[in-house]
């Protein structure tokens, strides 16, 4: 069963002649799907975190699509989180939006998923950070370029909890779901974005992949793949 996301700016709302985009978020364990005229959200769907992906993402579509009254022909552009993040979700999100922009003859974009919680962070210098298991995290920082747009100072790194602790100095914030498990261990001078923008939003990831477009950067269609920045641990067993 699907469900509109509870915030202010999702809803559904009447089409425009902007850049149809549809976003896809599927890095993490709940997949949210979201469709965008331009920048403006027209709708958000958070999908039943309770199946999987691989069954939830393509009637999400369809279900969205419907309710902007947009057909898949209609689409201009498709965006999805690359990576960081699940394995699994980042598969099927890349290979569903690849599918979907060979078939309809849309762009497709791939977006950092760090670069997406910076942006949805709303302050700058903000570290990102995702739970990489292990004790670690998938990190980086963030501190505002051209037009206040976070701008990567330390890249998408996977770094020792313990270290990157080390590391938090008063002036940058931080966010990202990552977080969930060691708030506690917090240095107290460190600001903390609201919880609320912890988890990312489709809605960040189109906004986010329609900038970078019209910026003119594009992605092929047959050479993208997700980023995982490090093994499975089936393929760390077998270099053992």
């Amino acid at each position: 069963m699907f469900g509109v996301l509870r915030s202010p700016f999702l809803h559904c709302g009447s089409r425009s002649e902007k850049v149809r985009t549809l976003a896809l978020e599927s890095s993490g364990r709940i997949c949210r799907i979201a469709a965008l005229s331009g920048p403006t959200p027209l709708c958000e769907l958070e999908l039943d975190s309770t199946r999987r992906s691989a069954q939830t993402l393509a009637p999400g579509i369809q279900t969205i699509l419907s309710r902007v009254g947009w057909t898949a022909q209609q689409l201009e552009l498709i965006v999805v989180t690359q990576g960081p993040g699940s394995f699994t979700g980042l598969r099927i999100g890349v290979t569903t939006a690849k599918t979907l922009a060979y078939v309809t003859g849309a762009e497709v974009m791939g977006v950092n998923t760090l670069d997406a919680i910076a942006e949805q962070a709303g302050q700058m210098p903000v570290w990102a950070v995702l739970d990489a298991q292990r004790q670690q995290l998938f990190a980086a920082l963030f501190t505002a370029g051209t037009g206040g747009a976070p701008t990567p100072f330390f890249p998408t790194q996977i770094i020792d909890i313990d270290v990157w602790l080390g590391r938090l100095t008063p002036d940058a914030a931080v966010s990202g779901s990552g977080l969930a498990k060691i708030l506690q261990r917090l240095p107290k001078e460190v600001a903390v974005v609201h919880e609320d923008l912890w988890n990312l939003r489709a809605t960040t990831v189109g906004q986010l992949g329609l900038r970078q477009y019209q910026g003119g950067r594009r992605d092929d269609v047959w050479h993208m793949v997700p980023e995982y920045f490090r093994q499975s641990a089936a393929e760390e067993k077998r270099a053992k």
